[in-house]
């Protein structure tokens, strides 16, 4: 689905129209903008800032108000016509990668420490570039970093496989509010048609995991890169030799990792320490009977044997 402007518009007046529409529909159907939030569901602050053009909704949300209010589909036809993000700027070293998203048939990814960009919310985002950024850099790090992830989420996007180590669930950027707004964001990411999810856990060491975050990209025209980056700067190899190295490493984490459904059982049990986070156990109240099941299971799973298998290990490539 194409997004376009109207000509001499920008993201920000687009961006109030869907918002104007929204909140026509939002009144004609006798609904407050916390009523309308408890349907969702989702923060009556996220209904508002997107009524007034100053929060970008995704098609998830577009399509759920069009359902409760009864538009016929005018909401999410709107939101694919719209550029949300018309003029952003990528830092120049990150502009090429950035490039061969907007073409990309097929991305597999695998990280380590932090969420990666194409699966970060807003808040997320914003507390990450937060550490380096103030102001107006600030706010042109977070629409560039959410532009990239448009044509991921849209209906026929490009195939996107990611491993996240166990630590990007762990380690707390922006606090526990923000992380468990994260992690309810993976869930919902998990279930689209194109996207898979994987957790590398932690308390599997046996796994052979590449020795830094690393994306393999395949383009329309049939490249292949090898993209990962160091502390200032995105490193690109296109070398077909190198590409397959990874590309077996890759394949051989993704088999031994957790599956998909193992995956949002411990994604869904990270949301929910967040939601106790900093509380004593004292406080956290009893769990429920499924709760005590499912965390039984993910025991049994860990604790349990697991056979050595006896395949090859591709060599490391420095990257």
């Amino acid at each position: 689905m194409s997004r376009r402007n109207a000509e001499g518009s920008t993201g920000v007046t687009t961006a109030a129209v869907f918002g104007e529409v929204l909140k026509h529909f939002r009144e004609a159907a006798g609904l407050t903008q916390e009523a309308l939030a408890a349907q969702i569901p989702c923060d009556r602050s996220h209904v508002a800032r997107v009524e007034a053009g100053t929060r970008v909704p995704t098609d998830t949300f577009a399509k759920s108000c069009d359902v409760l209010l009864g538009t016929g589909g005018v909401l999410l036809r709107l939101w694919g016509r719209i550029d949300w993000y018309p003029q952003v700027e990528h830092p120049d070293w990150f502009r090429r990668r950035a490039e061969m998203d907007a073409v990309a048939v097929s991305l597999r990814e695998y990280q380590e420490r932090l969420i990666p960009g194409l699966l970060q919310t807003e808040p997320y985002a914003r507390a990450l570039f937060a550490r380096v950024a103030r102001g107006e850099e600030l706010e042109e790090r977070v629409r560039a970093r959410l532009s990239r992830q448009q044509r991921f989420m849209t209906e026929g996007g490009p195939s996107y496989l990611v491993v996240l180590d166990e630590s990007c669930l762990r380690n707390v950027v922006g606090g526990p509010e923000v992380m468990r707004g994260q992690c309810a964001a993976l869930l919902d990411l998990a279930r689209r048609p194109n996207i898979r999810i994987q957790v590398a856990p932690a308390s599997y060491p046996e796994l052979l995991r590449p020795n830094i975050s690393m994306s393999l990209i395949e383009l329309a025209d049939g490249e292949r890169w090898v993209y990962s980056e160091s502390l200032d700067r995105g490193h690109f190899n296109s070398d077909p030799a190198v590409y397959a190295r990874h590309a077996r490493t890759y394949d051989v984490l993704r088999a031994d990792a957790m599956s998909a459904r193992e995956t949002l059982a411990l994604i869904g049990d990270a949301m929910e320490g967040y939601g106790h986070y900093g509380q004593p156990r004292s406080q956290r109240g009893d769990l429920d009977p499924e709760q005590l099941q499912r965390r039984k299971r993910r025991k049994l799973r860990r604790g349990g044997p697991r056979l050595p298998r006896h395949r090859p290990r591709p060599r490391q490539q420095d990257p």
